[in-house]
């Protein structure tokens, strides 16, 4: 199977893959410009082999990465992530969950440095942390 797309569809890539990793294939329209490339691509994936634009594997791979920052996390923590996500302060987190706002306090601190999100005064650590935990 080769899909020939428009753009990456991480969704469709990421099934693709997780089936055979026998002749499958998956390539961008705007990067095959020669028709001997696309050519030797479709005989690679007929005979067993894959076919796998760098742009995919590059998006995956930073898919993979954002993973793989969260996988850090406890449990808890990642629950106290997503409460951060819903908009919750860190007194309704410790209320949802019934812990002490210290509890809740600590989880967070652990978010932020698991996250590697330091001080700073230009950033906002909540945001960012929660733009992690979205983007994942």
């Amino acid at each position: 199977m080769l899909v020939l797309s428009q753009y990456v569809e991480e969704q469709y890539a990421t099934e693709l893959l997780a089936g055979s990793t026998r002749g499958i294939g998956y390539l961008l329209k705007d990067r095959v410009a020669e028709v001997r490339e696309f050519v030797d691509a479709v005989v690679r994936v007929a005979r067993g082999g894959t076919a796998l634009d760098p742009e995919v594997v590059a998006q995956l791979l930073g898919r993979s990465r954002k993973q793989d920052t969260l996988a850090h996390l406890t449990p808890r923590e990642r629950e106290v992530l997503g409460l951060m996500a819903e908009g919750r302060t860190n007194s309704a987190v410790a209320r949802q969950l019934v812990v002490s706002d210290g509890a809740v306090e600590k989880h967070v601190s652990n978010i932020f440095l698991k996250l590697g999100l330091t001080p700073s005064d230009g950033d906002h650590r909540r945001v960012l942390a929660v733009l992690t935990y979205l983007g994942s």
